[in-house]
């Protein structure tokens, strides 16, 4: 039984994909640099920005990557709460766990504060026990610092938590952890990239978790 589900954000609960790419579009115009398709810069959401930059220009300078960060939040300040939506059944499913007593949280690479607003705009807030944002970490996923804090913070063993996500990066976070993993096929990452890591599941939808009675009373 988990006493604990842990959650990745984008592709996992939620979808803020136009908000993304109309910010990352914005820093590389900024930059004076090429913007990537559409497509490219879906496939780097779930990094960090440090890692999305490097993916998307093949550049690792410390210095621009601090230009690309601040360019990026200029933006998605203006726009990335506003462009989030939670997929259908997130606010059901976090109401049952809340209703089971299963404590919640987010493991994130998006900022703390984006994350509290979006869950505010969409009346969830109180359904979610904690988060640990991408500027909540020295090292981002798929460094397991930030599933250990909460696990620290819940103080449960291991064996208690589940993390869910979308990505290889969520998988080999959780892998790190030692904590298990279920993943899910709204991102953009295939079932057999998920299946080189451990998975208990691989679901279609985060919402199919509940369906999964071994796992919760």
């Amino acid at each position: 039984m988990k006493r604990v589900i842990l959650f990745d954000f984008d592709y996992t609960l939620g979808d803020s994909t136009d908000g993304i790419v109309e910010s990352i579009s914005h820093a590389l115009y900024k930059m004076n640099l090429p913007c990537p398709s559409r497509d490219a810069i879906t496939k780097t959401i779930g990094l960090s920005l440090a890692r999305t930059y490097e993916a998307l220009t093949g550049e690792k300078e410390e210095k621009k990557i601090r230009t690309f960060e601040g360019y990026f939040q200029e933006k998605a300040d203006e726009v990335m709460v506003s462009s989030a939506a939670l997929y259908h059944g997130v606010p059901k499913l976090l109401e049952t766990l809340h209703e089971k007593g299963i404590e919640t949280g987010i493991v994130t690479t998006k900022y703390h504060r984006r994350i509290q607003e979006i869950l505010t705009v969409n009346a969830v807030e109180r359904l979610v026990d904690a988060i640990v944002g991408g500027d909540d970490v020295k090292r981002p996923k798929p460094d397991p610092e930030g599933i250990l804090s909460l696990q620290e913070r819940f103080d449960i063993p291991p064996k208690e938590m589940l993390y869910v996500g979308d990505s290889v990066v969520d998988a080999q976070a959780a892998q790190a952890a030692h904590v298990d993993f279920i993943a899910v096929l709204t991102g953009t990452s295939t079932p057999e990239e998920l299946r080189a890591y451990p998975c208990l599941h691989i679901l279609r939808a985060v919402e199919e978790l509940m369906a999964l009675t071994e796992l919760f009373p």
